[in-house]
């Protein structure tokens, strides 16, 4: 067994077809391990996919896919190199063991290339994964994230909504919104205004626009662009991935005007997602995140109130270069601070 097994790393020499078909058929394939998002990243300024697979006997037995992205800082990009997988490496759980090999090759790919590495789970990890992980060198760390079952219906999805959330979304629906759902965006500065509005309030990086051009020009049916307008006007946009039943809350443009905000359209908003999510054929709505357990985190406390899950899938995370990630540290801390 085994004696045919090969590892590539040109994403051109594995059948389409059957990568597709991989992703789609196993239980914890997701979007971000498709050749639709290797193609979104080829093609994305300041990023460039990682990609590797075990072939045995012309059967796909693993895939992983990452992405190196970086910062347009000119020649300091460097010090803001760094590969994430998202959802991935995907392995039958029975044999688990071909996850050593996938972790020797990645390492050798990547390692003088980025500052580090983080893997965001998708599923909860079994101990298997954690020494394999543990034993090249990743730091396993808490990361939550909270999953709605949308399979219980509009009615039942209601009652699991908290009052505060409920009075928001009240209120919101008096005040005039319009709310609209489709699968390409025609005016994509819209959403990137939006976006750029959001991530300087938080002060966080956001990907280059050309990001979502590809999002919008290559996932056709994997990708739902979510609209609310007040009179006339986009006013928050959220750019939705959707794969195998599952409604990724991935990223979103809110308008930051105060007084805007007063009439609790946010509540609204992500309501109308997750209605629409139950009423068109969705098993769960992902959050995409809801941070560290041990800290405090207004953000998980508004999605928790929407009802739902809370799960700990956790991250793993390796320093390949520990002066340049501790660089990289005040290098952002300098840019929130001027930002």
């Amino acid at each position: 067994m085994y004696k045919e097994m090969k590892v590539i790393t040109d994403a051109s020499r594995v059948d389409r077809m059957k990568w597709s078909e991989f992703v789609k058929t196993h239980p914890q394939g997701n979007i971000f391990q498709s050749p639709e998002m290797y193609d979104v990243y080829q093609n994305t300024k300041n990023y460039e996919p990682v990609f590797i697979s075990i072939i045995d006997d012309d059967r796909i037995e693993a895939i992983l896919l990452a992405v190196i992205q970086k910062e347009n800082y000119g020649f300091l990009s460097f010090f803001t190199a760094r590969s994430i997988i998202f959802g991935g490496p995907l392995i039958d759980n029975k044999k688990l063991f071909l996850l050593d090999f996938l972790l020797k090759e990645y390492i050798k790919l990547i390692e003088k290339k980025v500052v580090y590495s983080q893997i965001r789970n998708l599923i909860i990890q079994n101990k298997i994964q954690k020494e394999l992980f543990s034993k090249y060198g990743y730091k396993y760390e808490n990361h939550l994230n909270i999953l709605i079952d949308l399979t219980i219906g509009v009615s039942d999805l209601w009652k699991g909504v908290k009052r505060n959330r409920k009075d928001g979304i009240n209120k919101a629906k008096k005040q005039g919104f319009e709310f609209r759902v489709i699968n390409k965006l025609g005016n994509l500065n819209e959403f990137y205004i939006l976006l750029k509005e959001l991530f300087r309030t938080i002060k966080l990086p956001y990907p280059d626009i050309s990001f979502f051009q590809n999002l919008n020009n290559l996932l056709h049916n994997n990708i739902q662009w979510f609209i609310m307008e007040y009179q006339g006007k986009p006013c928050i946009i959220l750019c939705a991935l959707h794969f195998n039943g599952v409604l990724y809350a991935y990223f979103i443009g809110i308008s930051q005007d105060k007084d805007f905000q007063k009439l609790r359209p946010v509540d609204l908003f992500y309501w109308e997602v997750i209605k629409w999510g139950a009423e068109n054929g969705m098993r769960y709505f992902d959050w995409m995140g809801a941070g560290k357990p041990e800290k405090d985190y207004g953000v998980r406390d508004f999605k928790l109130q929407y009802g739902g899950e809370v799960n700990n899938f956790g991250r793993y995370e390796k320093i390949h270069k520990s002066s340049l990630f501790n660089m990289a540290k005040i290098g952002l801390n300098i840019w929130q601070k001027i930002k």
